[in-house]
């Protein structure tokens, strides 16, 4: 019997056409569609009954192959819908829906990606707007207004350390305090960081976190690592004794395995939001709308908080209560994103080569 791991890792390399027999021309809609908008006392009954009817969904996701299955697993067990699961970078996964609407081919019914990525499909008119009592239960920040997506999870920039060449006693408390010069060839960051980079340097008063990050490069160096995955590993290795910025659930992971890292949070907090969308075009809408009231719900919540994750859902616990977290902008325009990046390149990347 194939077990739903060996499945996920088979359709993670499924190409195109091994899905194409479920996909509708480009003026089919399906009637479960109007269940989108649905709201009435049955609600979740009419929803679970259409899905059933359907019987599939096909799923395309970046969440990190080893989050699927503990996620999908117990969505199949409790409604006996089938998941075909897609997984690829959150580029891949834009680009995958693109080419497929461009094409006139309506494959998948709900998609998982980080919410910049996300706001790309909606720009594309992808998506379908969803209204669910569920809604009333997340951060009212990681809703937006047009319900064309909603957040599931908030993956927090933290800084990660080496417990064996730095004490807790002896870290920062802010920013400002790196520029000591005991850190000086002791920071990395993840060379890709332009986000966090943007939401962190405008919560310091934009010219002048910018001009921070400058002095701290030019008195003490930054060792820009690609991958946030690489800059944790080089981080409990000790090659990089301080990371500035890695996704919070990185160093949690590592250090349940035993590695020396340990995170903290110096504020201004930024993260990133992934979230859940239905596509307006979806084959299997009424399954589509299950995973997505389903991934909002408490249950899956408690499953992303236990794999470290931030959730969304305000009655489910977090690891970072209480804290004050600026969300990346999503909707960014990409003039604006560009001179970001462009900014983020010259002070880090120009220092590091």
């Amino acid at each position: 019997m194939t077990t739903r791991r060996s499945v996920v890792k088979l359709c993670a390399l499924w190409p195109l056409a091994h899905m194409a027999g479920t996909a509708w021309g480009a003026s089919d809609i399906s009637p479960n569609m109007a269940l989108t908008q649905y709201m009435g006392a049955d609600r979740a009954e009419r929803i679970l009954r259409a899905a059933r009817d359907e019987g599939e969904l096909n799923f395309y996701t970046s969440i990190a192959q080893s989050d699927i299955a503990p996620l999908v697993d117990p969505f199949e067990a409790r409604y006996g819908i089938k998941v075909n699961v897609w997984r690829g970078g959150d580029e891949q996964v834009v680009q995958r829906c693109v080419a497929e609407t461009q094409g006139r081919r309506y494959i998948v019914d709900a998609v998982h990606t980080g919410s910049s990525f996300l706001d790309a499909l909606r720009r594309e008119k992808i998506l379908q707007p969803v209204v669910s009592p569920v809604h009333d239960q997340l951060m009212p920040e990681t809703l937006p207004a047009h319900r064309l997506w909603a957040a599931t999870m908030l993956s927090v920039w933290v800084q990660a350390y080496n417990t064996n060449i730095i004490q807790r006693a002896d870290l920062p408390t802010r920013f400002e305090d790196l520029l000591a010069p005991h850190w000086k060839g002791k920071l990395g960051i993840e060379a890709k960081s332009a986000d966090w980079f943007a939401t962190v340097a405008t919560q310091m008063g934009g010219d002048t976190g910018v001009q921070f990050f400058r002095t701290l490069v030019e008195k003490n160096g930054v060792s820009a690592r690609v991958g946030n995955s690489l800059l944790t590993n080089l981080v409990a290795a000790g090659e990089v004794p301080l990371g500035l910025e890695v996704y919070n659930y990185m160093p949690a992971q590592a250090k349940r395995k035993g590695a020396p890292i340990d995170w903290f949070l110096m504020e201004p907090a930024a993260a990133r939001a992934n979230g859940i969308a239905v596509t307006n075009h979806a084959p299997h809408p009424a399954a589509a709308l299950l995973m997505y009231d389903y991934l909002l719900s408490v249950d899956a919540q408690r499953i992303l908080a236990s794999r470290d994750y931030v959730p969304t859902n305000r009655t489910v616990a977090s690891p970072l209560q209480g804290t004050k977290i600026t969300l990346v902008d999503p909707a960014m325009p990409l003039k604006e994103k560009m001179a970001w990046t462009q900014t983020f390149n010259q002070i880090f990347l120009h220092a590091s080569s």
